[in-house]
């Protein structure tokens, strides 16, 4: 009879973790916990963190009736102690009611017909709703049918507010847009529109020929650099992906960096300078979804960590966004949004807190965790569809058939 091999424990991995790779032997999962994420524990790693949620106080969405949607938050800019975010809202007289419905008045989804509102807070809790910052212009100009998705620059003492602009409902062919831009001498405006794209959707057959979505900006290496999303490849069977155009200037000309898509996997954009290089997240659709990326020199990213519950369309707290910083200091706070899709006849979405712990600074062991376990609703609201029981059923049917047979 063989022996098991007797385990060699002079040689076995040891109790005590090291902190750098070990000079032995190791598994491909256990050479990847060094060789690809930044510590060997996720709790010491300063790019992960778990996430929490408040709701907010100071915005009505008359009773939840999907009449009112507030979606797609800027990253906040802070301004004479006050808090500043501006962000998609859609007040129509109906709730989206898809392409084949819309009109002039009802939307086709629940970024059509919207204009870019924005809001202020002293503690970043409760917020008060200032007003309409971006209103659609007439027709033909860009945005005419809609502007959404906002993102805010400082540069030089001035603001720019960077944004899709729809000139068709969204739905009809696809989600097609450019971004265009309006300027202002203070955060409250007045906004003065461009009244031209600032950056062009690709040529045709390269991957961004329809759309750039989510422009998102930050002062980097002296340059602005306007991080974006597009979806490519036909439906259903497309893909999501973040690209990068540079500029020396608010009003362009803005180039497409050689090595687009820089991220390949994301739905939303947000990012934010870290130590020396540009930290991202990569919240849904692809093969990197739920990760927190990194890239030294803001192009080339890797998995920096995993994580869950990431929050959607995230604009966080950047206080180092435009400071052209080479020590990104990170991110604590933010605002994201939430679509209640549990009835369609009402769907909108509404605008929510989110916290984490990813500063370089700030206390290493608090939102930390990796065992977090979420109330069973999380699990049970992602039920099966009817036609997707039915199918299991069905097939547990057939199996136990055959098994009768066999026997």
């Amino acid at each position: 009879m063989n022996k098991p091999n007797q385990t060699d424990f002079s040689c076995a991995f040891p109790w005590d973790i090291p902190q750098t790779k070990p000079d032995r032997p190791l598994s491909k999962a256990m050479a990847r916990m060094y060789d690809e994420y930044q510590t060997p524990r996720p709790e010491d790693n300063r790019l992960f963190s778990s996430f929490k949620y408040t709701q907010l106080q100071g915005f009505d969405y008359r009773g939840g009736d999907g009449t009112v949607s507030r979606r797609d938050p800027s990253k906040i800019i802070r301004v004479n102690g006050l808090y500043y975010v501006w962000y998609t809202k859609r007040d129509t007289q109906t709730p989206p009611q898809g392409p084949e419905n819309c009109s002039d008045t009802i939307p086709s989804t629940d970024w059509d017909l919207a204009e870019i509102w924005y809001a202020t807070s002293k503690d970043g809790f409760s917020w008060q709703e200032q007003g309409c910052a971006i209103k659609r212009p007439a027709k033909p100009q860009p945005g005419w049918r809609s502007v959404s998705t906002p993102d805010i620059l400082v540069w030089q003492g001035k603001y720019y507010l960077y944004y899709q602009a729809f000139m068709q409902a969204s739905g009809i062919k696809g989600d097609h847009c450019p971004v265009t831009l309006s300027s202002a001498d203070s955060p409250d405006g007045p906004w003065a529109p461009c009244n031209k794209i600032v950056v062009e959707n690709g040529p045709a057959g390269s991957w961004d020929q329809f759309s750039i979505h989510d422009p998102y900006l930050l002062v980097y290496q002296g340059k602005i650099h306007l991080y974006y999303k597009a979806a490519f490849g036909d439906r259903p069977d497309y893909l999501v992906a973040n690209g990068l155009a540079i500029a020396e200037n608010p009003m362009g000309p803005f180039n497409k960096h050689s090595l687009n898509p820089v991220l390949n996997s994301g739905h939303e954009t947000t990012y934010f300078p870290f130590k020396q290089g540009i930290a991202a997240f990569a919240i849904r659709n692809g093969n990197e979804n739920n990760t927190i990326q990194f890239a030294p020199d803001g192009v080339n990213f890797s998995i920096a960590s995993v994580t869950s519950l990431m929050p959607v369309a995230a604009g966080p707290y950047v206080a180092d966004a435009f400071s052209n910083t080479e020590n990104g200091q990170g991110i604590e706070w933010g605002l994201s949004h939430f679509c209640d899709k549990t009835n369609p006849s009402t769907k909108h979405s509404f605008l929510g807190r989110f916290d984490c712990n990813l500063t370089q600074n700030g206390n290493n062991t608090d939102m930390k965790e990796t065992d977090v376990i979420h109330h069973p609703s999380v699990y049970f609201a992602q039920a099966l569809t009817e036609k997707q029981k039915a199918q299991r059923q069905q097939s547990a049917q057939k199996s136990e058939q055959k098994s009768e047979n066999v026997c």
